[in-house]
């Protein structure tokens, strides 16, 4: 018979804990505040975070995780989540589950930082850092990063669909140019390391500055456009321009950093499970990339 996943909740990553790493089993469990939905997180003590994966699809980052962040971390500019331990399946949870070093610092998403432009800048250099890492055994583009990092094309049906959908409450030719655009604009280079998922919630400040860049789990070896997105979900006028001029790619990749925008805000508008919130958000998302679109062809 099929058994139901364990509800993820303080119980059963208590009992994940004690069972399997006895030695912090004296040490407190609480909900992080903003914890994820891909992933749950939880405090053990004041110094470590366990994180449990929600779902299969997220399952597969786990491993990738371990292995790489240790050997990315040295070369970064900087800090970067640290695997401390993986859990076993167990107490009626499928997955593997890690145990990370707690990094101090508030999302971007959730505290004003003192100045967009040199944040950018910041930002932009752990980025070309991040490129700059010989990419040799790297993982390539696939299910466990839902494809990031390889070609858009993987994604035309899902946007188009949503374009149409969307027909009436966005400008529709203009997004299917913008989404035309990011597909001719083929990327020719070799694979290099990319985050996935650069957004100001995986994005920590302390001091209001840029401190630390946090959730792996899409991340791979292949085309960096995606890093992109942040230009235009977070980002705006003199911050983006300073930000582009320092991450230096070009006009082809900026296209497909549109297009991976362009594709996340369409399908989170389109759905029928975002909040009212989001999808406002993301409605402003299109607006500023249509008209980046508009203002470089």
């Amino acid at each position: 018979m099929h058994q139901p996943q364990a509800t993820i909740d303080t119980g059963l990553v208590r009992r994940l804990v004690d069972a399997q790493f006895p030695q912090w089993r004296d040490l407190p469990v609480s909900p992080v505040v903003f914890g994820g939905w891909d992933n749950r997180t939880f405090h053990l003590g004041d110094d470590m975070t366990v994180r449990l994966p929600s779902a299969a699809r997220y399952s597969l980052q786990v491993e990738k995780e371990h292995r790489w962040l240790p050997k990315l971390a040295p070369l970064l500019p900087l800090p970067i989540p640290t695997p401390l331990a993986m859990g076993e399946p167990a107490e009626g949870y499928r997955w593997h589950w890690s145990v990370y070093r707690w990094i101090e610092g508030d999302t971007a998403k959730s505290v004003r930082v003192a100045d967009l432009g040199v944040f950018a800048v910041a930002l932009a250099d752990f980025l070309v850092a991040l490129r700059g890492i010989d990419p040799a055994g790297g993982p390539g583009p696939g299910l466990h990063n839902f494809h990031r990092g390889g070609p858009l094309s993987v994604y035309d049906g899902e946007a188009r669909q949503a374009i149409a959908a969307l027909d009436g409450r966005i400008d529709a030719q203009a997004a299917t140019a913008v989404w035309d655009a990011a597909l001719a604009a083929t990327w020719h280079g070799s694979p290099v390391w990319f985050h996935g998922d650069v957004a100001s919630g995986n994005l920590l400040v302390e001091d209001r500055r840029l401190s630390a860049v946090i959730d792996f789990g899409t991340s791979g070896v292949g085309d960096p456009s995606c890093d992109l997105a942040i230009s235009w979900t977070f980002l705006e006028g003199e911050s983006r321009e300073a930000f582009r001029t320092r991450i230096a790619v070009d006009d082809a990749t900026w296209a497909r950093g549109r297009g991976w925008t362009l594709w996340k805000a369409l399908i989170t508008v389109a759905g029928h499970d975002a909040n009212q919130a989001e999808v406002t958000r993301q409605r402003q998302v299109i607006d500023e990339v249509l008209a980046d679109h508009a203002r470089f062809a």
